[in-house]
C-alpha cells in the first residue's frame, strides 16, 4: 500500500455509524437503528452493541497507516552522580504525596510532605545529584501544579527534563523557565557554537548561555545581547536585561543608557534601576544632582532639621531615566517623584550633602513638614537596591523599638528587605531580639529572610515563645504560620530538645478547652518533621568508599546551603 494520508470508511458506512452513535446517546426505546445496521434475532439493546462492534472493526481495519514520524533526538547525558537508593526512594514518596491523612480537619502528627519537597530538592542539589529519569514525569508534574518548586525542580531535572518537557505541552512550563539549571552548553570558548545555540536555542537555553558566557567573558555576553536585542520579545529583553543583575558592573553602563529609550516602558524601568545600582553611572549621578536639591539642611530655632522641598514637574529627561509621571490612584504626584529620586541616588551623597553625618545621624534627623515618612521610606528601597548594611542598620534601630516609632519604616515588609540585606548571623540575633521584645505575631515576615537551619539564638527564641502561649493555654492555631516555618527552618538537631514540650500539659484556670491536646500535637508534628529532615540529609550523602571518597559527617552538612536573599520562605534542609 501506497499514500500518505488516512482513507475515510466509505460514505454509507459513515451514515451507519453516526446512526449507531444517535441511537446509543438517546437509548435504543427511543431510536432503533435502521434494520440493515442491526444484527436480526435480537433484542435491540444487544444488537447495537453487536453492530457497534462490526463497525468498529471496519472502521479500524480501512484505515491506511500513516508514514512513521522521525524518532527524536536522543535525550543529553547527565555526567551528575546518581541519587543513593534511600534517597530515591524518599523522593518518590514526596513526589507521590503520600502524607498522612488526618482526622476531624487537624493536621495530626504526621510531617507534612509537601512541604519537606522543597526542602529534598534544595539539599539533592546542594549535592549535585541527578535526577532519576523514572521520576522526571513526576517531577515536572510537581513543577507545573507548582511554580515555586519551578528553579529547584528544573535545576534537578536537567538537560533531560527540558529534553522531555518538549514532548508535553503542560510542561512548556519549562521550557520559558527563567533557570535552565542542568542544560548542557557548549564551551563558552567555542564562538561557533555559542552563536549558533544563541541564534537557534530555545528560551531556556540562552537564559543560560548568557548566564554562562557572561561569567567567562562580560564582553561577549553584551555583544551577543546586542547582537539580537533588537528583534527580541519585550518580555524576553526585560528577562535578559534582568540577567545582568549578576555581575553587574560599570562595563554595562553604555548598553544599559541605550535600553533607556527601549519601546517597552518596564525594560526602562529595570534598566533605570540597573544604572542606579551602579554608583558611578551617569544615571545615578543625575538621579543624586535631582535628590539633593530637594532635600537640604534647615539650621533653625528648632535646632537642626532636613528639610525637604519635593519636584514640582516630571520634565522627559525624569522620565528617561526612569521616573513613572503617574503616580498610582491615592498617591500625590510630588511626593511619588521625590520617593523614585531619592531611591535612585547614591546612598554615599548623603552624608556629604548633609554635613558629614553617618547613616545613623541622617536617619535620626528631624524632617519638616511631615516629609519624613516618605523620605525614610525611600532611604529603605535605596538601602535594599544598593545592598547597604549600614545604611539597612540605621534604618531598621534597635529591635527592641516598637515598629510604629522606629526610625526607618513601620512596614514589616520592608523591615524584612533591609534585614536581607544583612550578614546571616546578624539577621538572625536581630529577629531573635525582636521576639523578645514583641513577640511571635509580630515577627512572621521577618522569619522568613532568615537564613536556614536558623542560627541557634534564633531557634530558642522561637521556641521559647512557642512555649510561653503553650503555658498561657491559647489555641496554637494563631501561631500555625510560625509553626509551619519551624518545621522547615529549625535545625533537625533541636528535636531532642523539643520532645518535652510533646507532652500534653494540665489543663490550668483559664486555659482554652483542649488547647493542651492541640499543642501537644503540634509539638510532636514539629519534632517527627525535624527528625525525618535529619534521616533525609542522611540519605542524600554517599556512602564512603574507593569512588565516593565523602562520608556523612553528621546530621548537618558543612557546605553552604542557599539562602534566600528576600523576604520567601526559605527552602533548605
Amino acid at each position: 500500500m501506497t499514500g500518505t494520508t488516512n482513507t475515510s470508511p466509505s460514505a454509507e458506512h459513515a451514515t451507519q455509524w453516526e446512526d449507531l452513535v444517535t441511537s446509543a446517546l438517546l437509548g435504543t426505546d427511543r431510536r432503533t437503528p435502521p434494520p440493515g445496521v442491526m444484527a436480526p434475532g435480537r433484542d435491540a439493546p444487544a444488537a447495537l452493541l453487536d453492530a457497534a462492534a462490526v463497525h468498529t472493526v471496519r472502521r479500524r481495519a480501512g484505515l491506511l497507516p500513516a508514514p512513521a514520524s522521525a524518532r527524536p533526538e536522543p535525550a543529553p547525558g547527565d555526567p551528575r552522580p546518581r541519587l543513593p537508593v534511600a534517597a530515591r526512594r524518599r523522593l518518590a514518596q514526596l513526589l507521590a504525596d503520600r502524607s498522612a491523612p488526618s482526622s476531624g480537619g487537624r493536621r495530626g502528627t504526621a510531617p507534612d510532605l509537601t512541604e519537606l519537597l522543597p526542602q529534598w530538592l534544595t539539599a539533592a542539589n546542594g549535592h549535585g545529584y541527578q535526577a532519576p529519569p523514572s521520576l522526571l514525569p513526576a517531577l515536572l508534574d510537581a513543577a507545573r501544579a507548582r511554580t515555586d518548586l519551578r528553579p529547584s525542580a528544573l535545576a534537578f531535572a536537567g538537560g533531560r527534563g527540558l529534553w522531555l518537557a518538549r514532548f508535553n505541552p503542560e510542561w512548556k512550563f519549562a521550557l520559558r523557565g527563567s533557570s535552565a539549571g542542568g542544560v548542557l552548553l557548549p564551551d563558552a570558548a567555542d564562538a561557533e557554537a555559542v552563536q549558533r545555540l544563541w541564534d537557534e536555542g530555545l528560551f531556556a537555553e540562552r537564559v543560560a548561555l548568557l548566564g554562562a558566557v557572561r561569567a567567562r567573558d562580560a564582553d561577549r555576553a553584551l555583544a551577543l545581547l546586542a547582537g539580537t536585542w533588537s528583534g527580541e520579545r519585550a518580555e524576553d529583553r526585560l528577562m535578559f536585561l534582568d540577567s545582568l543583575r549578576t555581575g553587574l558592573s560599570g562595563a554595562d553602563e553604555p548598553f544599559l543608557e541605550r535600553a533607556l529609550a527601549d519601546r517597552s516602558r518596564n525594560v526602562r524601568a529595570t534598566a533605570a534601576e540597573l544604572l542606579s545600582a551602579l554608583p558611578d553611572s551617569a544615571l545615578a549621578g543625575r538621579m543624586a544632582a535631582r535628590a539633593t536639591a530637594c532635600v537640604r539642611l534647615d539650621r533653625g530655632a528648632q535646632g537642626t532639621m532636613a528639610a525637604v522641598e519635593a519636584p514640582r514637574e516630571c520634565d522627559a529627561d525624569m522620565e528617561r531615566d526612569g521616573v513613572v509621571a503617574a503616580p498610582p490612584t491615592g498617591r500625590g504626584k510630588r511626593s511619588w517623584w521625590l520617593g523614585q529620586l531619592v531611591e535612585a541616588a547614591p546612598l554615599s551623597v548623603w552624608p556629604r550633602h548633609l554635613g558629614g553625618r553617618t547613616a545613623a545621624e541622617i536617619v535620626a534627623l528631624p524632617v519638616t513638614d511631615g516629609w519624613a515618612a516618605e523620605l525614610h521610606a525611600a532611604w529603605c528601597r535605596a538601602a535594599v537596591r544598593q545592598r547597604d548594611a549600614e545604611w539597612a542598620r540605621a534604618l531598621l534601630g534597635a529591635p527592641g523599638i516598637p515598629p510604629e516609632v522606629g526610625p526607618g519604616t513601620s512596614s514589616l515588609a520592608e523591615r524584612a528587605k533591609l534585614l536581607a540585606t544583612l550578614p546571616g548571623e546578624e539577621r538572625a540575633v536581630w529577629v531573635a531580639d525582636f521576639i523578645a521584645a514583641h513577640g511571635l505575631s509580630e515577627a512572621f515576615q521577618l522569619l522568613g529572610v532568615c537564613a536556614v537551619p536558623w542560627a541557634e539564638p534564633l531557634g530558642r527564641s522561637v521556641v521559647d515563645a512557642l512555649d510561653i502561649a503553650r503555658e498561657a493555654g491559647s489555641y496554637p492555631w494563631s501561631f500555625s504560620g510560625v509553626m509551619g516555618l519551624a518545621e522547615r527552618c529549625l535545625s533537625p538537631g533541636e528535636a531532642t530538645r523539643l520532645d518535652l514540650l510533646t507532652a500534653t500539659p494540665d489543663e490550668t484556670e483559664g486555659a482554652s478547652p483542649g488547647a493542651g491536646a492541640y499543642w501537644s500535637e503540634a509539638f510532636q508534628r514539629l519534632v517527627s518533621t525535624l527528625r525525618l529532615r535529619a534521616a533525609m540529609h542522611d540519605e542524600l550523602i554517599p556512602a564512603a568508599g574507593p569512588e565516593n571518597p565523602r562520608r556523612a559527617t553528621g546530621p548537618e552538612d558543612p557546605r553552604p546551603v542557599a539562602v534566600h536573599d528576600g523576604p520567601r520562605p526559605a527552602a533548605a534542609v
